[in-house]
């Protein structure tokens, strides 16, 4: 199992040294999320500041073509030496439409078709084919050899998909190469919904789901260290989260049921507070990995063996902005969960 750090936007100075601060403590990846920055300038300066694996936890896909995509794609693969992994999401309506100024008609099949267009276009980068895209979103066929930027001598990048209900999962099986879990997660949800999913639709692509890099998101909770703070700030994003019409059923795995409904009449009133509440210490347990650190290699591996390829450490780069010598604490936690 990997053990990845996750940032949001940073200056790109700035994320050059949290790059260099995560690789010395030992996480094998970072995880790069798109929100007032772009994902993909900030993966461009860790990738030439240190030797570690870099991830889009996830880009935004629909405001960009398939071809800007992949080019900048294509080039933190090379420049990573084949280290990156391009995670692509579809964001929600009112995103991709008024504040992108993009299409968002029904997502699900556009992100398929875009995955497909994007493996397309890197066989014709590669001079295996033309380019020939020719589906219902999306129509690419004209790659002259002057504005194509040729082999690179590190394979494809992989491309992981966010995705949460079944169909999503189902594509993500069947065309990606792995998938991005949604930090609402919890090992029933990953036995019940995910794994199966993605198995039915690797198994409808001719393959299996262990074929398949799954990358999990995960609230840990030191004990040792401020752990009311971490257990409000992962309160507050359970319920942030599962105001989600389409995400009540995550909470109904766990018989909960009406959270949803609940968190979003608080939600309304924009009590904060209020949404917060509506998660029980009991129900964030099932959302928490939570122990002294000494013990937290241990309780991921056993939370997640199986489960999981990858589980992302969803609060440390926030740790990190509060004081950069706090992934330093992480370290046995890093070699406990790669080196078991």
């Amino acid at each position: 199992m990997k053990f990845d750090v996750m940032t949001g936007g940073l200056p790109l100075r700035s994320m050059a040294a949290f790059a260099q601060d995560a690789e010395r403590a030992g996480f094998s990846g970072i995880v790069v999320t798109e929100g007032g920055r772009t994902a993909y300038l900030g993966c461009g300066a860790a990738a030439l500041a240190a030797d570690i694996d870099i991830l889009t936890g996830v880009a935004v896909a629909f405001p960009r073509s398939p071809m800007v995509t992949a080019e900048i794609a294509w080039e933190l693969a090379e420049a990573t030496g084949g280290r990156f992994r391009l995670g692509l999401g579809t964001q929600v309506r009112a995103h991709i439409t008024r504040r992108y100024g993009s299409d968002f008609e029904h997502p699900g099949p556009r992100l398929k078709e875009y995955v497909l267009a994007m493996q397309a276009i890197f066989r014709a980068f590669r001079g295996d084919e033309p380019l020939a895209v020719d589906g219902e979103f999306y129509h690419l066929d004209l790659l002259p050899a002057q504005w194509s930027p040729g082999p690179i001598s590190t394979p494809n990048p992989p491309i992981d998909v966010a995705a949460v209900n079944p169909w999503m999962l189902r594509m993500a099986g069947e065309v990606a190469d792995g998938v991005h879990v949604h930090p609402l997660n919890h090992p029933t949800y990953l036995r019940e919904t995910v794994i199966p999913n993605l198995n039915e639709g690797a198994t409808k692509a001719g393959r299996s789901a262990e074929d398949l890099e799954i990358i999990v998101p995960a609230f840990i909770v030191p004990i040792d260290d401020d752990e009311a703070r971490w257990r409000n700030f992962a309160r507050m994003q359970v319920a942030f989260y599962g105001s989600t019409p389409n995400y009540a059923f995550i909470f109904e795995q766990l018989g909960f049921d009406g959270t949803t409904d609940r968190i979003r009449e608080r939600q309304r009133s924009r009590d904060l507070a209020g949404m917060a509440a509506e998660v029980s210490d009991e129900l964030l347990d099932h959302f928490v990995v939570t122990g002294p650190r000494s013990e937290l290699a241990d309780k991921i591996l056993e939370r997640y063996q199986g489960l999981a390829t990858r589980v992302v450490s969803y609060f440390g780069g926030l740790d990190w902005t509060n004081d950069p010598s706090a992934l330093n604490a992480w370290a046995d936690v890093a070699r406990g969960v790669t080196n078991p």
